[in-house]
């Protein structure tokens, strides 16, 4: 076909824009433009994976044709399906939602691949007939794919539509739709068929005391259950991060056992006064609906930890009486002497997390002096030491030894992790927070020791499996990484910190040359963390593997922006990937990106 010569042919068309763009971009234009970048791969993957060709990407909006109208609603499905799954830690009026329509239908196509005709114009006035995360298809896009594709079609009538002479009837699509059944999920979903041993979930208890000081009370009773649980191997409990997305909410327990993977759901509810306290507590199976147990406790203030221990024998009773005596015993903990440090504990750890999500250093140094403050109170503080080498740990990593105080915050976060140990030898956090700060070192082997005895210790912690899986990557066992990684994503389902376990799951398939499946993790984290650089740099990594030089020097870019000093020393060479050809084929993607060094270097990436 000649420069001039056109082509009229029948295609499935699709059509997409953001809605509400202009609202995003005036609330935060640096967060909606990487946001539109990442969301832009997930429209280029899934496009080209269907056998399509993506024709346009201006502005807010997406224009591709395909060979069958079966690749353009699976391309559909999983683009919305994907960037649903990466928008869900966001709050809900900064997700970026595309609406997207699709029709069969003539198409007059030019040599160089531009479509025109009322086939596009159909699969534009469509999508605008979509919601916002939803997909409108045309009658004859349902006749073509239906009983082929696992969706459902919702009848919305005849449509008169601008500039089509006749009306168009259009279908909304069902939510819940694939191509096919797969035996594993695909990116960014969850298997969460139960577990072979007994499930559990415990919502985040409820505080009645009419004081909003008293939530971080509250809440450490609540995530020291899930604690004291969780080092039962014989269980399966979902992470306190996950379990507290439902905080504050009016939730069916079905629902949140649907949602989590879990049979048995434990709520309940604290009421402090004075020196007294009353805690109640249910557990409920969501298979039948039954209680299968409830009980209330009166005390004084300084029993709460013997009340904790009751809850925590009752449900074990309950729905594993199989548990050995040894290994109760095995899971008690020493009780904190001091409720007031107890308390400074509780809110240095929850400062510590938010303020590490959020890269705030004011607030991480607060959350350090209540860490210190607690330890003064209470030197045998474990929830303080662990605190305190968690925060040293997060700054080394963030900063990457940088500075002169480096040395002396290694070395408090090691004596505090040692302590930890100490004072609590079947806990895991201390471990973990120690193969952190030595991998941190260069100290590899002991590294691993401790992030191993850590997972031993208590396989249903979160921070464990992630620790270990960090701890793998640095030391060049990105295969066991991707293992740890999505068994932590597992227990913790809905967990908003998964933006980094994505963004070390698109490291490992960097190393692991899969590329196409590290774009997807990178993307994920990309969409969830658009202001956090390693979720660019990470990005940087797979696109430079798997060729798309333009998408690896837009993310590059975005993470210099964000970030100058550290994205600078990770192009100068500084690296925590121990082995020599780890870093090596890190710094020269980085280079790649940064127009330092030929493309073609890429060829040795891949």
């Amino acid at each position: 076909m000649t420069s001039t010569e056109l082509k009229q042919r029948l295609a499935a068309i699709l059509a997409a824009d953001v809605a509400g763009y202009s609202r995003l971009m005036a609330a935060d234009e640096r967060a909606t433009v990487a946001a539109l970048d990442a969301a832009r791969a997930v429209f280029r993957i899934q496009i080209e994976t269907n056998q399509g060709r993506v024709i346009d990407m201006a502005g807010d909006s997406v224009l591709a044709v395909f060979e069958t109208a079966i690749g353009a609603v699976s391309a559909a499905l999983s683009i919305q399906r994907e960037l649903d799954a990466s928008s869900t830690p966001l709050p809900e009026d900064r997700r970026m939602r595309f609406r997207i329509g699709v029709h069969l239908g003539d198409v007059i196509e030019k040599a160089d691949g531009t479509i025109y005709g009322d086939g596009v114009n159909i699969a534009a006035r469509l999508e605008g007939l979509a919601e916002p995360g939803g997909i409108t298809v045309s009658e004859s896009i349902r006749t073509a794919v239906r009983g082929k594709v696992n969706t459902t079609f919702e009848d919305q009538g005849e449509q008169q539509v601008k500039n089509i002479p006749h009306p168009v009837r259009a279908y909304r699509l069902g939510a819940e739709g694939s191509t096919e059944p797969k035996p594993q999920p695909a990116i960014g979903e969850i298997d969460l068929s139960l577990p072979d041993k007994p499930s559990l979930a415990v919502l985040p208890f409820t505080n009645l005391s009419g004081d909003p000081e008293q939530e971080y009370f509250t809440d450490g009773i609540t995530e020291d259950i899930i604690t004291e649980l969780s080092r039962f191997h014989s269980l399966f409990v979902i992470a306190r991060n996950s379990s507290f997305t439902y905080k504050g909410k009016s939730v069916d327990v079905r629902t949140v056992a649907k949602e989590l993977g879990v049979r048995y759901v434990l709520e309940g509810s604290i009421r402090k006064a004075s020196n007294r306290i009353r805690v109640t507590g249910q557990l409920i199976d969501a298979l039948t609906g039954n209680h299968i147990w409830a009980e209330k406790y009166d005390r004084v203030l300084e029993d709460i930890f013997s009340v904790q221990e009751e809850v925590t024998q009752s449900i074990v009773a309950a729905i594993a009486p199989q548990i050995g005596a040894t290994e109760q015993e095995k899971a008690r903990r020493r009780r904190p002497e001091n409720l007031t440090a107890y308390d400074l504990a509780l809110r240095a750890s929850a400062n510590g997390e938010e303020a590490n999500r959020n890269s705030d250093l004011e607030l991480w140094g607060r959350a350090l002096g209540e860490a210190r403050e607690a330890l003064s109170l209470d030197p045998r503080s474990i929830l303080a030491l662990n605190a305190i080498a968690q925060m040293q740990a997060w700054h080394l990593f963030k900063f990457m030894g940088a500075g002169p105080d480096a040395q002396v915050r290694w070395q408090e976060g090691v004596a505090s992790a040692t302590k930890a140990i100490e004072l609590d030898p079947s806990g895991s956090q201390g471990y973990t927070r120690m193969g952190m700060l030595l991998s941190l070192a260069g100290r590899g082997n002991e590294a691993l020791a401790n992030a191993r005895r850590a997972y031993e210790l208590n396989p249903n912690d979160v921070g464990a499996l992630l620790g270990l899986a960090y701890v793998e990557l640095m030391e060049g066992h990105p295969e066991r990484t991707l293992e740890h990684a999505h068994h932590a994503v597992r227990i913790s389902p809905r967990d908003p910190s998964h933006y980094s376990t994505n963004a070390m799951r698109a490291a490992a398939c960097f190393f692991m040359h899969d590329h196409v499946k590290g774009l997807e993790y990178a993307l994920l984290s990309v969409g969830a963390a658009p202001n956090w650089p390693v979720s660019h740099l990470n990005h940087v990594l797979v696109a430079v593997g798997a060729g798309d030089i333009a998408g690896a020097r837009a993310a590059f870019e975005t993470a210099r922006r964000l970030a100058p000093d550290y994205v600078q020393r990770r192009l100068n060479g500084e690296s925590a990937y121990r082995r020599p050809e780890d870093a090596q084929r890190v710094t020269t993607a980085f280079r790649v990106a940064a127009g330092l060094e030929d493309p073609n270097a890429t060829d040795a990436l891949r």
